[in-house]
């Protein structure tokens, strides 16, 4: 049976990314060794880190004067990392979901953190809107996709400061403004590779700024200087994210993902709001088109688990809702076709025909 996965992360890969990774297991550019058993600084390997650089900059019209890198530890490093390296005295965050509150927490080990907009009095289901960010802050530090709660902020902000934002579930869905950013940063394991990488794209000027002494790992400098190699970098993900980024260059780039993406994601919201018996968690002008939460009204919430097993019968995986949220949870990355979202909508359908 062909399954549908919507896992929020890891989640699913194209088949083009699949394939070539297995394939470059087996034997890596010729060479007759598996990728994951080849030096990263042999010339093959350069070339990918290389040319998986220049894709990001390409797909994301990066300007001048900013450095892609690939690291470990996940996007919750970059929590301490940005800090780290940019907070001098006070920095300004939004807490719109666990992510975001993860992120200020670590900053509160580096200086002032001011919270300037919060929707955690409604279990985070809103963007939070007409708030002011400080022009003595450092930065201004926003997550774009709440992957648990199902939000998304889909604009680059105007702020008199500079600007940080963790985009790890929804990087490649639309064109971003690089140049009104100091540092962006993404996991992998949602819109780009397996996990174990984290990309992080930052402008150089903005470094170098901070008195405090920062440990070289830490430090992004450390890695721009090295070109991502100052360890031995994720090997297979970075691989796996090449991939990813050829597939995306093929089918028309960042533009043609976010067409998508939308139409998925109106595909399934419009279902929601025409059944009588699901409904969305969301603030409607707040919803993400990448992870698209919803609940059974209330007069049918003992159906949850059984719908999940219906679903499964038709080969649907990964919809359980988070448990902060409960219900359901749809993650509609980019590698996910929109046959999948159909065959979801028809569950649905059928489900609350037969009850």
């Amino acid at each position: 049976m062909k399954k549908h996965n919507f896992y929020a992360g890891p989640s699913i890969l194209s088949e083009y990314t699949i394939k070539n990774t297995a394939e470059a297991i087996k034997d890596f550019a010729g060479t007759g060794l598996s990728i994951l058993e080849v030096s990263h600084r042999s010339k093959e390997f350069t070339a990918v880190m290389d040319e998986a650089q220049a894709l990001v900059k390409e797909l994301l019209e990066v300007p001048e004067g900013y450095s892609v890198l690939f690291l470990g530890g996940g996007a919750s490093m970059q929590f301490c990392m940005v800090p780290f390296n940019l907070l001098k005295k006070k920095a300004a965050y939004t807490d719109t979901g666990t992510w975001a509150a993860n992120a200020i927490k670590e900053a509160k080990l580096f200086g002032e953190v001011d919270v300037v907009a919060s929707s955690k009095d409604k279990n985070y289901t809103y963007i939070p809107k007409n708030f002011t960010v400080p022009e003595d802050a450092d930065y201004f530090h926003f997550t774009s996709n709440n992957t648990i709660f199902g939000t998304e902020v889909r604009f680059d902000p105007d702020v008199n400061v500079p600007l940080v934002a963790d985009m790890s579930s929804d990087i490649f869905s639309r064109p971003v403004d690089v140049s009104k950013y100091d540092v962006i940063y993404a996991g992998a394991q949602k819109n780009l590779a397996p996990a174990g990488v984290t990309i992080v794209i930052v402008k150089d000027s903005a470094l170098g700024n901070v008195d405090r002494a920062i440990p070289t790992m830490l430090d992004y400098r450390t890695h721009i200087k090295k070109g991502s190699m100052f360890n031995t970098p994720p090997m297979l993900p970075i691989y796996s994210a090449l991939q990813t980024l050829k597939y995306y260059k093929e089918l028309g780039g960042v533009k043609e993902m976010e067409r998508r993406d939308l139409a998925k994601a109106e595909l399934l919201y419009s279902a929601i709001d025409s059944s009588k018996m699901f409904v969305g968690t969301v603030e409607p002008e707040d919803r993400s088109i990448m992870n698209v939460c919803f609940v059974m009204k209330p007069e049918y919430v003992e159906l949850e688990k059984e719908f999940i097993d219906f679903a499964s019968t038709k080969g649907i995986v990964g919809i359980k809702g988070h448990r902060s949220v409960g219900g359901f949870r749809a993650s509609l990355y980019n590698a996910l076709p929109i046959e999948s979202v159909k065959v979801l909508v028809e569950a649905m359908n059928e489900f609350e025909k037969k009850h």
